[in-house]
């Protein structure tokens, strides 16, 4: 009797469980619908009250006071002694380390009309590296492609710009290394560091250029400090996770054998780590090189201001024909540095029988080298590339033919598009972030934050909230605000669009990903132009440009995520006869519940990011204002306070989805 008895109380309490668990689900939908009939309701009621607004001439107390600071500093300069004794002193280390590397290989040196290496040089020296760190087929990618900047007519602008990141690179590794190395030892350091780099990942480029040329001015500094605080994190963490992925067997085995903390870093931690640590130098360079656009506005040399100039002029094929420079550069530096990760193992498990003959080769290809070095800085035709760049003329001749046919022939259709999604979803959502009181839209995005991550969510959502009012800058940022979001939904409609089909696909995969892969190295300035050209300086120009830059990302993400779901778990969904549509909505794309997560988390960063390069083409608002404070003296404070509120957006979107990816893997 207690047995049957016993029964229907399990039976009774597991029933009676199900539905709040379905409860639950239900509550936040119903919560999240809740929330937008009130905020329709009170709009309604409210519209055009308390909005915040301020025009593009107005400053507030925050503004004027950072203009009063940024007097102060330029008037005492040259007195005080932190600038004298610090940041001066580093300032000039930093431009004489980027003017000695542009002598040797880009710019005029003393004297000589042409650097101390030329063309000839450079390309024996950049063929000689990758063979020497790689292989022989990347070392004649390398060859190839360095002799391709000359035949495009950019060679100088090219050498200028790999100057620049072989310096920011090398300043980068010099404290990311030893900071990796530590954050991989103790977990204490690792928890004090990463809110710093979340921080300098997070905030958009623009945003830390103002201060920077405060204090180290305009040039060559300015920019390689800032391309290091954009490419230094992913090296620190990165080594920090090789550090922390040795297995503990065998630093015991270590220890157990007399190894002091030292030897054990040195024979042990570091030689074991070694092929991640190159991955990582792999992901400082590709991020380097993202920034030599960004740098050309405050007068960093190279690529990026033969793009900034093409920009201004509206000039297509120059802009085509210079960022192609940037991504065959990028191809080479990634292939290289791929190769030296790999060396190693890949020798190990070779049963070459010419291995024996490397050491010999290397010896005899130095001297080839050397020669070649030797004969550029000599020979006037082996120091300057010979012809016109003919080669370059005829691509941005063809990208201009391209542009011009679009333009001819798809301008109703991207005109009609344009003002269709322009007017039916960006205005409407738009004018309900700018004219809704400033407290309603506040406690909308908290109540969000509150509802899609937890009340700690919530809680930054409110911090983040009240320092946008401080800014000053309230109706910019929901302008901005509105912009990004309706980016991010076209960037997750897309990446799920082609992330599934990746995913179910490998063909697809290997056809897809180096197109992806390229879309994010080139540089934004680059498909501007073009986009400029088809769609006219407007808002929709620089979201079309956001979800460019950021779709590829999403679109991986995505394609990880629903390959990951297990092949058991979609054959059972097929022998149950479900249809393709059925097993990619009620199996694939629920699975991938996380990684759809993730893909929104990074689609709305990097859409912020490009929030500033949307200010350059008519996106107005918290990009605008930033752009104007580099130009225009007056409106610097306002500026660095826009740059402050893209920050504080950013760290709003990010926490709130992180925590909504938790919930949504727990």
């Amino acid at each position: 009797m207690t047995v049957v008895m016993e029964k229907p109380e399990r039976t009774e309490t597991v029933e009676t469980a199900a539905p709040v668990a379905g409860e639950r689900r239900i509550s936040r939908s119903l919560l999240l619908a809740a929330i937008l009939v009130v905020w329709l309701v009170l709009f309604a009621v409210l519209r055009g009250r308390q909005t915040l607004s301020l025009a593009a001439a107005d400053l507030t107390d925050l503004h004027r006071w950072i203009n009063d600071i940024r007097d102060s500093v330029g008037a005492n300069r040259n007195s005080n002694p932190l600038f004298l004794y610090f940041f001066n002193e580093i300032r000039l280390v930093i431009d004489n380390l980027v003017t000695f590397v542009q002598d040797l290989i880009s710019q005029p040196s003393g004297d000589r009309p042409l650097p101390q290496i030329g063309w000839l040089g450079v390309v024996g020296l950049a063929g000689y590296v990758s063979w020497a760190v790689g292989n022989w087929r990347v070392a004649l990618l390398a060859v190839a492609g360095f002799t391709f900047f000359g035949l495009q007519g950019l060679w100088q602008e090219s050498m200028d710009t790999l100057a620049l990141i072989l310096c920011a690179v090398f300043v980068a590794l010099l404290f990311a290394i030893p900071l990796g190395v530590l954050a991989g030892l103790s977990d204490r350091f690792n928890r004090i560091l990463t809110p710093f780099l979340d921080l300098m990942q997070t905030m958009p480029t623009f945003v830390y250029l103002a201060p920077l040329t405060l204090i180290f001015l305009i040039g060559g500094a300015s920019a390689t400090i800032a391309t290091v605080i954009y490419a230094a994190p992913p090296a620190i963490r990165i080594t920090a996770h090789a550090i922390r992925s040795v297995p503990g067997t065998t630093v015991e085995a270590a220890d157990s054998l007399g190894a002091t903390r030292s030897q054990s870093l040195l024979k042990v931690l570091l030689p074991m780590s070694k092929r991640t640590v190159v991955m990582g130098v792999n992901q400082t360079i590709m991020a380097a090189l993202a920034m030599v656009t960004i740098a050309a506005l405050i007068d960093a040399p190279g690529l990026g201001k033969t793009v900034m100039q093409a920009l201004q002029s509206l000039d297509v094929g120059t802009a085509f024909n210079a960022g192609l420079a940037i991504v065959v550069m990028a191809i080479v530096l990634d292939r290289v540095t791929t190769a030296a990760s790999a060396r190693a193992e890949a020798a190990r498990r070779s049963d070459n029988r010419f291995a024996q003959w490397r050491r010999p080769l290397l010896a005899a290809g130095a001297v080839v080298a050397a020669v070649l070095v030797y004969l550029s800085h000599t020979y006037l035709w082996a120091a300057e590339f010979p012809g016109e760049g003919s080669t370059g003329s005829n691509i941005a001749s063809a990208a201009d033919d391209v542009t011009t046919w679009a333009q001819d022939n798809l301008s109703g259709l991207t005109n009609g598009f344009r003002d269709a999604l322009t007017n039916g979803l960006l205005n409407p959502f738009q004018s309900l972030l700018t004219d809704s009181p400033w407290w309603l839209v506040g406690a909308v995005l908290i109540a969000l934050g509150v509802v899609l991550g937890g009340w700690k969510a919530g809680v930054t959502t409110a911090v983040c909230v009240g320092l946008l009012i401080g800014t000053g800058l309230w109706s910019d940022a929901m302008t901005t605000l509105a912009s990004t979001v309706v980016a991010t939904v076209l960037v997750m409609l897309l990446g799920i669009v082609f992330g599934v089909w990746m995913g179910r696909s490998m063909l697809v995969d290997r056809v897809l990903r180096p197109s992806l892969d390229a879309a994010q190295v080139m540089p934004p300035f680059v498909y501007l132009v073009p986009f400029l050209a088809l769609f006219g300086a407007t808002r929709f120009t620089a979201i079309v440009a956001a979800i460019v830059y950021a779709v590829p990302v999403a679109i991986k993400i995505i394609a990880d995520g629903v390959r990951a779901v297990p092949a058991t778990t979609v054959e059972a969904a097929t022998s149950a006869g479900c249809n393709t549509w059925q097993i990619i909505t009620k199996v694939q794309l629920p699975m991938s519940r996380s990684a759809l997560t993730l893909a929104t988390n990074q689609g709305l960063i990097y859409v912020l990011s490009m929030v500033v390069v949307g200010g350059l083409v008519g996106a107005g608002a918290l990009g605008y204002d930033v752009v104007a404070g580099f130009s225009q003296g007056q409106l610097y404070g306002k500026g660095l306070a826009a740059g402050l509120a893209i920050v504080l957006l950013g760290v709003m979107f990010d926490r709130i989805t992180q925590a909504a990816a938790r919930r949504t893997s727990a």
